[in-house]
């Protein structure tokens, strides 16, 4: 998805943040892996459960440090409906184990804005709220409660709902910190960052160490312009999340070979 498109296992690879692997037995956990996405991005929560996923099979507890980079603000609109059902029909009907579903609700209970879950990951990073093991599970339970159970993540209520079954979120404290307004300026900060660092579109996954991937793995096409045309997901390769892994997992790693 880059910087002018739209959005260009159980149940799910990662069906809710109980999938992260703490509620699996020990884990250790990873060096910090740097995400820049929309949660309103299929793309970008493609890579997340597949990477989430491989953690898990191999007892990790994958540390995310999530950046926003949101589309509405760059697309200067919300990212249009039908773009976004193509996309996820696409992924949905290649990878049917993540058990996305395609919007069955009533059209005015789609989410318009991703704006307010983003900011809720980021506030969500506040020692006071969890800190960064809050910020990661809240993000993937809030991608799961919109491509799997259909629910309006725009709305403050079903954001705070969500945080509620996340085993590392204090959402008493996530819900004041939105309250006083935490998390907007953050969202805020790195769209403008995002956009100074030419962060090629949602996903980029980065590391301390120097890798760096836009939409690792996927191969795929529009038949026409987006909202014209269809997606064409032709291929999708899982090989890029254990080289990652790896590196997240040992302290000191070599440069990954590219």
């Amino acid at each position: 998805m880059n910087l002018q498109a739209s959005a260009q296992p159980a149940r799910g690879v990662a069906a809710s943040a109980e999938r992260v692997g703490h509620r699996r037995g020990p884990a250790t956990s990873t060096r910090t892996l740097t995400f820049w996405s929309d949660i309103g991005c299929p793309w970008a929560t493609l890579a997340l459960e597949t990477l989430h996923a491989a953690a898990e099979r191999r007892q990790l507890r994958l540390l995310v440090d999530h950046r926003a980079f949101p589309l509405e603000l760059f697309n200067k609109r919300s990212t249009p409906k039908p773009i976004l059902d193509a996309e996820i029909v696409a992924i949905g009907a290649r990878r049917p184990e993540l058990d996305w579903r395609a919007w069955d609700r009533p059209e005015w209970t789609y989410p318009v804005t991703t704006l307010p879950a983003l900011e809720a990951v980021q506030a969500a990073k506040d020692p006071a709220v969890g800190g960064l093991v809050a910020s990661t599970e809240l993000d993937l339970a809030l991608r799961g409660a919109f491509y799997r159970d259909r629910r309006c993540v725009s709305v403050h209520a079903e954001i705070i709902d969500v945080a509620k079954g996340c085993d590392e979120v204090d959402a008493a404290a996530l819900q004041a910190a939105l309250a006083a307004g935490h998390g907007r300026a953050q969202v805020y900060a790195d769209w403008t960052e995002a956009a100074g660092v030419r962060i090629q579109g949602s996903p980029t996954l980065l590391t301390s160490d120097g890798y760096s991937a836009h939409n690792p793995g996927v191969a795929y096409r529009w038949t026409a312009a987006p909202g014209e045309g269809f997606p064409l997901f032709e291929s999708y390769d899982e090989g890029w999340t254990e080289p990652l892994l790896d590196r997240l997992a040992s302290p000191m790693s070599p440069p990954l070979a590219r």
